[in-house]
């Protein structure tokens, strides 16, 4: 049996409200990994230029070292080490779920927002020491 291109248009939603829709716990850790992970990409070239900086006379390391001393590359350097964090404690959790634990829905609720506090708490010990 076909549908018409009338019936077919009128099941369509009309106006989509994105802000109204919410994400589980679950979809939200899953989106996190992933965003961790292309921060931690584009951090390895900053850190890789860093490197190179020093690694090329006594004066670039001088010149990277008085960067630290600014607020911005502290922020940089906190921002590179919570997204380590969160995405080091995100692959252990999808790790420990690769081998068929917390698969359902309550455990992987669960072990999500364990997961949003370790990450938090590591975020503000990261600061910390970056301060």
């Amino acid at each position: 049996m076909e549908l018409s291109e009338q019936n077919v248009k009128k099941q369509r939603p009309v106006h989509l409200d994105l802000q109204t829709i919410r994400f589980p716990a679950t979809a939200i850790a899953s989106i996190l990994h992933r965003i961790s992970g292309v921060i931690m990409l584009f951090a390895i070239g900053i850190l890789l230029w860093l490197l190179n900086s020093t690694l090329t006379s006594a004066e670039g390391f001088a010149s990277v070292q008085s960067l630290f001393d600014g607020f911005v590359m502290k922020f940089i350097l906190w921002g590179i080490l919570t997204a380590l964090g969160y995405h080091l404690l995100g692959g252990i959790r999808h790790l420990i779920m690769d081998t068929g634990r917390w698969e359902e829905l309550a455990s992987g609720i669960a072990s999500a927002k364990v997961t949003f506090a370790l990450a938090a708490a590591f975020s503000i010990i990261a600061g910390i020491w970056v301060w």
